[in-house]
């Protein structure tokens, strides 16, 4: 019987056996960890550049901030005063690289409030941009426990026990009850003093004295006002503290908190800034305002963005560095990176593998 011989169809070969370009000298290939060998946690997240996909914008994300990190005084500390001097630019500027970080208020009911608190403690930043939430949830902390819980507790029986859900976490009501009878009194000696001197306050300097008066090391912000940390937060009122000022306008009326002084005060630190870098974590307004004072100078030289939004709505939380770029809040050429991941996931990776180390 005679064999029938078959050929491959030349249009079917030539579509799917198409000759690959040269592969560039400097390109690097994927490869993952080898965990058939010891590794220690360093050696482990240095093989987050070769994995691909979001691990590899990991291991971007920790070469910036070690880029940064090599651009900054390590011994060059601020002498505490009880001045508003801490804020000047000129004094803020005297590191080679200010590191603006933000944060939104649901990372400080996290437990990344105490890696926050370590890069505050150890001034590792210079300044911080968060949310009304960002700062209450701190103090909140120091007068109650916030609690693990889970995504599919139902609300209205939550409302009923007096329990505030976060996510997977969960805050008792009393705890902000604690909140109103510890910063009242602050308040009202505010509102003396404000009487008194004449000077208004600004939302840095609110968050300056509620850090000195918590006068508690597990507080961000009593580390803030230890090490002259300047905290910006343009959305005061938006939580739980804009609650308490709220009632206090009854009971005690005339506060006057000015968030101008503070814009200038952003905006001047940034100018002024040798080199600037911006670490953000989440988006909205600790994005946004960061970002803006930026474009002060004409843009960052370092950005590390770390959120799950999308950039197809056209927000600004979602938006990739190159649309930074095109604001001018980004310096054209300079290192930017989006990590796509939860920062509760990423972050802890990220300080571990930099402002963790040892400087060189």
């Amino acid at each position: 019987m005679a064999s029938s011989s078959t050929s491959i169809p030349a249009a079917a070969s030539a579509a799917v056996l198409v000759p690959s370009q040269p592969i560039p000298d400097d390109a690097v290939s994927v490869k993952g960890p080898d965990l058939d060998q010891p590794l220690s946690l360093n050696e482990f997240i240095a093989s987050y550049e070769r994995i691909g996909f979001q691990a590899n914008s990991l291991g971007k994300a920790i070469k910036i901030v070690n880029d940064m990190r090599k651009w900054r005084l390590s011994d060059d500390p601020i002498s505490p005063t009880e001045s508003e001097d801490y804020l000047s630019p000129e004094v803020r500027a005297s590191t080679r690289c200010t590191i603006f970080l933000g944060y939104t208020s649901n990372l400080i009911s996290s437990g990344l409030r105490e890696i926050i608190l370590h890069l505050v403690k150890h001034n590792h930043i210079s300044a911080i941009v968060t949310t009304a939430g960002g700062i209450e949830e701190d103090f909140i902390k120091c007068l109650g426990d916030t609690y693990l819980a889970d995504f599919n507790l139902d609300g209205a029986s939550l409302r009923k026990q007096g329990m505030n859900r976060i996510g997977n976490l969960v805050v008792p009501n009393d705890n902000y009850c604690k909140f109103e009878d510890w910063v009242t009194p602050i308040l009202d000696q505010m509102l003396s003093e404000q009487k008194e001197s004449g000077e208004v306050w600004t939302p840095s300097s609110v968050i300056r004295r509620l850090g000195k008066e918590i006068n508690n090391e597990e507080s961000v912000y009593y580390w803030a006002y230890k090490n002259n940390i300047p905290v910006f937060c343009p959305a005061l009122t938006d939580g739980s503290l804009g609650d308490m000022i709220y009632f206090h306008s009854f009971r005690n009326p005339g506060l006057i908190i000015d968030i101008v002084r503070d814009i200038r005060l952003l905006n001047d630190l940034s100018l002024k800034s040798k080199k600037a870098g911006m670490i953000v974590l989440g988006g909205g307004v600790c994005k946004h305002q960061i970002a803006n004072a930026m474009l002060i100078r004409n843009g960052a030289d370092y950005s590390v963005f770390i959120n799950t939004g999308q950039e197809f709505d056209g927000s600004d939380s979602g938006a990739r560095p190159d649309e930074a770029v095109s604001w001018g809040k980004i310096r054209a050429g300079a290192q930017s990176v989006k990590v796509f991941a939860d920062a509760t996931l990423v972050f802890p990776l990220l300080v571990a593998a930099t402002f963790a180390q040892k400087s060189e």
